[in-house]
């Protein structure tokens, strides 16, 4: 395969412009053009949620320092939206009007948080929280609201909470599930995670449907539960998960997953002659898992942006690491390795789980499909080492066992 003259990275994110920083890394010469629709540099999404919405600081953790991408000539264009790419002329169409043609073309187009198609889902101050400035303006939301809602208790949901609590104002979290990450922990750990927010003040209204928003053209003022009740707010957050952008992908003819992600190979390579997909939208075939995984994660997209530049420049590697990700609530912070199926996996905690002071794994046929340490922080190496080395373990050991010699 011969170096391409010119790679353009539609998608100006962590995945993104990690790819574009890494092939400047790896020597490569020729010509890089990163578009994204974000007025911002690139920055990582992680803290939005967590320190920048507590307030502990004003900015995100940029994917790489100002000037970046001028010293390393990243033709990086913000403020652009990519609107249509034609595979067989290899060009990119944008919203400013611009031509690209490219050699390579590197699909990083992230996601989009999802809306409630409910009566009055398009009310004006309905809040979702995806970039820096929804972050910014959630923030300073919280700092004078007396009342939260939140709708959806997953991580996005939860960790806003622990904001809104640490701002002072009544929160209330609404969800169709009986408990918060149920579908990721299971019922066991995730009952910490309730217990925690319940310790710290925070209403839960679980097992409940929206039925809609109330409120006018002045703004949202509360949340209508399908049981009736309404719950009125200052300020209402919805939390309900995040959808792959794919419409671009999708009207250029690419194959799409069933769970809507772009369909990549092993080696994060579409059907499509040099074209590739990372982050959010690559439903990538996985070798550890013999399946397609798409994965939302910071680490993927993180990870990916690092890999697909070896593959960009011939190396055809597969890609192989576990998802990983971390979250801080309160006084609780903690790792998760792995991919799990906590319906069917068997749960084994090393530590107590009522002092939120443990390891859970999760076993299948004898091998470690996820763990996750929880105010643990000696044993990362080793819990990592016993995800992706499938060692041989039974329950007993990984209650009791040096965790070390067990990868």
């Amino acid at each position: 395969m011969s170096e391409p003259r010119k790679i353009v990275i539609v998608g100006a994110g962590l995945a993104g412009a990690t790819a574009a920083g890494t092939l400047r890394e790896r020597g490569y010469a020729g010509e890089i053009l990163l578009l994204g629709t974000d007025a911002h540099r690139p920055y990582e999404l992680p803290p939005l949620s967590k320190g920048l919405l507590m307030g502990n600081t004003d900015e995100p953790d940029w994917v790489h320092d100002a000037g970046f991408y001028e010293e390393k000539d990243i033709a990086h264009k913000s403020g652009v939206t990519a609107t249509r790419i034609e595979l067989g002329s290899r060009l990119v169409h944008d919203d400013a009007g611009g031509e690209h043609r490219f050699d390579r073309l590197v699909l990083a187009t992230g996601s989009q948080p999802r809306s409630l198609p409910v009566p009055g889902g398009d009310l004006p101050g309905l809040r979702t929280l995806r970039t820096l400035d929804d972050a910014l303006a959630l923030r300073s939301a919280f700092k004078d609201a007396e009342r939260v809602v939140i709708v959806g208790a997953g991580w996005i949901g939860t960790e806003a909470a622990a904001a809104a609590r640490e701002h002072g104002a009544e929160v209330t979290v609404v969800d169709q599930v009986g408990s918060p990450l149920l579908a990721v922990l299971g019922e066991q750990v995730s009952g910490v995670f309730k217990d925690l927010h319940t310790a710290h003040g925070v209403n839960w209204r679980l097992g409940e449907g929206v039925a809609g928003f109330t409120g006018g053209p002045d703004g949202v003022t509360g949340v209508r539960l399908q049981s009736g009740d309404e719950l009125p707010a200052d300020v209402v957050l919805v939390a309900v998960g995040a959808a792959p952008r794919v419409d671009l992908a999708h009207a250029a003819g690419l194959e799409l997953s069933d769970d809507g992600g772009v369909c990549a190979d092993a080696g994060l390579r579409t059907a499509a002659p040099d074209v590739y997909a990372i982050g959010d939208i690559a439903a990538q075939f996985h070798p550890r898992y013999g399946k397609r995984v798409r994965v939302e994660h910071w680490s993927n997209a993180k990870w990916q942006g690092e890999h697909v530049a070896g593959n960009l420049l011939g190396e055809n590697e597969p890609y192989l690491k576990s998802p990983y990700f971390f979250s801080d609530q309160y006084d609780l912070g903690c790792e998760y390795r792995g991919l799990a199926d906590p319906e069917t996996d068997q749960l084994v905690v090393r530590g107590d789980l009522a002092a939120r002071d443990f390891t859970a794994f999760w076993l299948r046929d004898g091998q470690v499909t996820a763990a996750m340490n929880v105010n643990q922080w000696d044993d990362g190496d080793a819990l990592k080492a016993l995800v992706e080395g499938r060692a041989s373990v039974t329950a007993e050991q990984l209650e009791a066992a040096d965790l070390k010699s067990l990868g």
